[in-house]
């Protein structure tokens, strides 16, 4: 079958005998074409199939009005809602957005990278592969001057805009609470600790344990791949074969956690009553299993609003070139059945934080 062929400004320019410099002014609405004009010539171009070249007009203007997305897995919930974030904030404001994911693989991270470059973004936001420790494939960004927003997983030292929560304390809080529920041997579900957000768990875990006059037992904490349904299974069991399995668990996230609960209660193990769990994320897997899965938020939508609003602030040069802007946010612990084994007979709550941005 023959390729239609492409209807270009020169073809509506020769349709309705105006010259091709009118039909572009007219189609960007500019205010030197009547109001008829263009309504005249936007009809013609649609009737005739045109299609704006939008690449083409980046490359005249160094520009797209695109923002780009490099995430690591789209399937994730957490990731699902930023992207929903930033999508809602940008087309709000006439941009178009352009998602990759990576995958967790860094090679995929850095070709991502190269193809949203290409691309001629207007800014990028960006949440890191579990594997990369090499930011250097940012560097392109940052010296032609597009805005980066680096969300939740993060790296450190780059020229560039943050929008995170307070791990650190959110893990110090999840374990707060199981040691509330008189906990004594708590685990965790650690992620890869080069990145930040599950080194600043662990460290808020280890603290909360420090500060309860309490061991930090090193064969408790088992640091994951990627915090899978497979893998927290296969800790699960690795922690209940011990010969002083924990009471407690806290999972660096849902899944993992989730895990460890069907795990257990299929090998006859109470929840709470003999092991309690707290996870993170609060993804929708959360309130659906049983006994319900107490976890700590993560307000991905929200992110998602603010990173692009950084990017379309320093677009209409709201902001400066001092790209060191830090927004934090707040986090609740959401207390479920998986963990209270006290005042059993309350209701779900949530246990509330201030909010820090």
């Amino acid at each position: 079958m023959e390729k239609k062929k492409e209807i270009t400004i020169y073809d509506i320019a020769k349709a309705l005998s105006f010259s091709p410099s009118t039909i572009s002014r007219a189609l960007n609405d500019h205010h030197s074409i009547s109001d008829k004009s263009i309504k005249l010539i936007k009809a013609t171009a649609q009737k005739m199939g045109y299609r704006p070249n939008s690449i083409a007009a980046s490359l005249r203007n160094n520009k797209s009005n695109t923002l780009g997305i490099m995430i690591s897995r789209i399937n994730r919930p957490f990731i699902a809602s930023l992207i929903s974030g930033v999508e809602s904030r940008a087309r709000k404001a006439g941009y178009n957005v352009i998602i990759t994911q990576s995958n967790d693989n860094y090679e995929n991270e850095v070709n991502n990278a190269k193809a949203l470059y290409d691309s001629r973004i207007t800014g990028l936001v960006a949440s890191l592969s579990m594997e990369t420790t090499d930011f250097s494939h940012f560097q392109q960004f940052i010296d032609q001057g597009t805005p980066i927003v680096f969300v939740d997983r993060v790296p450190k030292g780059l020229h560039a805009y943050y929008v995170i929560i307070d791990n650190y304390m959110a893990g110090y809080r999840a374990t707060k609470h199981l040691i509330e529920q008189g906990c004594t041997r708590i685990a965790h579900f650690a992620g890869a600790q080069h990145r930040n957000v599950y080194e600043e768990r662990r460290k808020g875990y280890e603290d909360a344990l420090r500060e309860n006059n309490m061991t930090i037992d090193r064969e408790l904490i088992l640091e994951f791949s990627t915090l899978s349904f497979t893998e927290g299974k296969k800790a699960t069991k690795k922690l209940l074969n011990l010969p002083q399995p924990p009471d407690g668990i806290f999972s660096a996230n849902d899944t993992a956690a989730v895990s460890a609960i069907m795990y257990a209660k299929k090998h006859g193990i109470r929840i709470p009553e003999d092991l309690a769990v707290v996870g993170f994320n609060d993804d929708p897997i959360a309130s659906i299993v049983d006994p319900g899965l107490s976890t700590i938020t993560h307000p991905a939508q929200k992110m998602g609003k603010i990173s692009a609003q950084l990017i379309l602030d320093h677009a209409a040069k709201k902001k400066d070139d001092d790209l060191t802007d830090i927004k934090m946010l707040n986090t609740e612990l959401i207390i479920r059945e998986s963990s209270q084994r006290k005042n059993k007979d309350t209701n779900t709550f949530i246990e509330k934080k201030k909010v820090k941005q």
